[in-house]
């Protein structure tokens, strides 16, 4: 069983910048691929960033590509999303998500997830 706790969300003004943490509990941290993901109010869970069991692969998605980078600290059972340059459209709750095996883009394909952590950008 892996358990997740996210950190860092909060209420920042456009064009600011927030650090999102996510500590795992689990004995064997470095086989798990890790991602985020969000979701706002009245729209599907959407896939943010992911990364790689060893961190040399980093995948994002476009809405967020060149502002956002995801990064792990396998030493401390830890993965990060820093948030550059935040929109209003950025706005939601966000979920980090481990799976056991290589990364992947999907949602339904990571089989533990955090309660979320809520970002507001205000404009």
């Amino acid at each position: 069983q892996v358990q997740l706790v996210e950190s860092g969300g909060g209420l920042v003004q456009a064009g600011g910048s927030l650090r999102l943490s996510c500590a795992a509990s689990v004995r064997t941290f470095s086989s798990y691929a890790m991602g985020w993901f969000r979701q706002a109010p009245g729209k599907e869970r959407e896939f943010v960033a992911a990364i790689s069991r060893s961190g040399g692969g980093r995948y994002y998605a476009d809405s967020v590509k060149g502002r956002f980078t995801i990064a792990r600290d396998n030493a401390k059972n830890t993965v990060y999303l820093q948030m550059n340059n935040l929109k209003p459209e950025d706005t939601a709750v966000y979920y980090c998500a481990a799976r056991d095996g290589v990364v992947v883009l999907t949602a339904t394909h990571f089989d533990y997830w955090g309660q979320g952590t809520q970002v507001t950008v205000s404009s």
